[in-house]
């Protein structure tokens, strides 16, 4: 099972014998199916002509996905092989059909996609008698199922589970293809195993482990080693020393962080977008109404905010996250359904949030910082939406620099004096009536909020932890990176300010966390687009510790 794999390359043209095959399929047929139902069936394509046919349907839904993609995965997606329809000598198409058995099958009562679900058994017992017999197998998804129904003549009422490449090949990659081309890691097994419960995580003959307190073991200093080794490179690349200035620190700090010299090139990358409502807008700090906040979320989801369009500029995927958000949102692609509670308390009058759900909202933060490294992506940048929420921002850069709330309390998105002077006021209130300590941030957080912060946090921390560079948006980024540095001083390692706000508490929170911005353009939207603007500026320090020659290599004397 641990050498199975799912091959696209290095098939051989060589026949599958006809008693291999028989063994292959006889594996197949003896898999499990809910109710004894049986449910599949095994079209067994050998004509040039059909996978010819195939193979053009597969190339027309690999065209239309590459175009669905952000620039950054779709100039990785290029490289990949997808699918071997042509170069193996047999394809196996895999079908449920979910009428076997009768209205009365067994086990399909209540969930009637069982039919489906027990050909997929089929489809790996299938895979594991291939592997066996020395055989290679590819799974190709890339088909309109009905237009491949229509085209091999299939009755209409069957579904297609899988369509198989199945051929003798060189050899059995060590580890899959995707994860040798960097489109995605494994995850480990520690992550995926919930006991009793989802959340609590435990491996058997194990104790529970926190999520938080394993993150924040995960998060270390720089590497001195490879920190050493870029700045000796920056001294040897055909430039004078010093010469790119911000990029020379940038990209040293890159590879201290993953461990190598040259870094990675931070691509591809995804910004998360954490929304949630904030019980503090009752006491009128903003002109514009709560629900905004949802109307903004599907804004995102339908492409026609300004981080879309930045996004699509420079080339990254816009991962949207409700993790408080006071309406419910319907379901929608390209929405994370990760809500903590509908919105926080108002923090005059009360605690915004209990401690247990602080927690709850920093483990989605780094529940979505896993994912999307998981998923391929090579740096992380944050973004948030939530209505009121730099009142927030503002009471928790009070509380970590010691400034004023008169100091650090801007106008959002753009208030008159009167509103502003409430605004100001209310972060005041908040400060007296809840003494907050800044030694406990879990308590910081359950006293002020917002969920979106947290999250932020969380994100930190779990990038910090997969040693993958977070770029920092504006003020709400600002302020839950302070709340991260004190849950965690190392988080810092992986954080890089991609922007300076035109609020003023950004500017006091990127002060007291030591953080130079990439980019001063008066920015105050958030929804990370000044950390969508510094990620080509990041991914040019990287690039340039590759592509850019030595002295000794170009053959260029060196000043004396």
């Amino acid at each position: 099972m641990r050498e199975r794999r799912d091959i696209r390359n290095g098939f051989r043209p060589d026949p599958i014998p006809h008693e291999v095959l028989l063994r292959v399929l006889e594996a197949a047929h003896t898999a499990p199916s809910v109710g004894h139902s049986q449910p599949w069936d095994f079209v067994v394509i050998r004509s040039e002509e059909t996978r010819r046919a195939m193979h053009e349907l597969a190339m027309r839904q690999r065209d239309a996905y590459a175009k669905s993609l952000p620039k950054g995965r779709a100039k990785q997606f290029k490289e990949l092989k997808i699918e071997a329809i042509l170069e193996t000598p047999v394809n196996i198409v895999v079908t449920a059909d979910p009428t076997r058995g009768g209205r009365h099958t067994l086990g399909r009562h209540t969930q009637p996609q069982m039919a489906p679900y027990s050909s997929a058994l089929a489809v790996e017992n299938l895979w594991l008698a291939a592997r066996a017999e020395g055989l290679g197998v590819g799974w190709v998804s890339f088909f309109d199922e009905r237009e491949m129904v229509r085209e091999l003549g299939l009755p209409e009422h069957l579904e297609v589970v899988a369509y198989l490449c199945v051929g003798y090949v060189d050899e059995f990659p060590e580890e899959p293809e995707l994860m040798k081309a960097g489109w995605s890691k494994r995850r480990p097994l520690s992550w995926v195993v919930h006991e009793e419960a989802y959340g609590r995580r435990t491996l058997p003959g194990g104790d529970p482990h926190n999520l938080l307190q394993e993150t924040l073991r995960g998060i270390r200093p720089l590497d001195a080693k490879a920190l050493g080794e870029a700045w000796e490179r920056q001294k040897r690349m055909t430039k004078p020393s010093g010469a790119l200035g911000m990029l020379e620190i940038i990209s040293a700090q890159l590879s201290g962080l993953s461990r190598q010299c040259p870094p990675p090139i931070p691509e591809p990358a995804s910004v998360a977008i954490f929304a949630g409502d904030h019980g503090v807008h009752a006491q009128g700090v903003t002109a514009w109404p709560q629900e905004v906040t949802a109307q903004m979320v599907a804004n995102f989801l339908g492409g026609g905010a300004v981080c879309n369009a930045f996004a699509g500029q420079v080339g990254a995927e816009v991962c949207v996250v409700d993790v408080g958000v006071a309406s419910d949102l319907p379901s929608t692609p390209g929405l994370l359904p990760r809500k903590v509670r509908a919105g926080t308390g108002d923090f005059t009058v009360g605690p915004a949030l209990t401690r247990e759900e602080v927690l709850r909202a920093i483990e989605v933060g780094i529940e979505t910082a896993r994912d999307l490294v998981a998923a391929g992506n090579k740096a992380l940048l944050t973004g948030e939406m939530g209505i009121a929420n730099t009142t927030v921002s503002a009471a928790l850069v009070s509380i970590y620099t010691g400034a004023d709330p008169a100091e650090v309390t801007g106008r959002g998105t753009g208030i008159n004096d009167e509103m502003h002077a409430r605004k100001i006021d209310v972060v005041r209130r908040g400060l007296e009536l809840h003494q907050p300590d800044a030694a406990d941030p879990i308590g910081v957080l359950s006293a002020f909020g917002g969920l979106e912060h947290a999250a932020i946090a969380g994100l930190l921390l779990g990038g910090a932890s997969l040693r993958t560079p977070v770029i920092l948006d504006g003020v709400s980024a600002g302020a839950a990176a302070l709340v991260a540095r004190a849950i965690a001083p190392e988080v810092l390692a992986a954080c890089i300010a991609g922007h300076r706000s035109a609020e003023p508490g950004h500017v006091a929170a990127l002060n007291k966390l030591g953080l130079r911005p990439l980019v001063d353009l008066d920015l105050r939207l958030g929804e990370g687009t000044g950390a969508l603007l510094a990620l080509p500026v990041v991914q040019s320090a990287a690039r340039a510790m590759h592509e850019v020659a030595t002295f000794d290599s170009a053959g260029v004397t060196e000043k004396n």
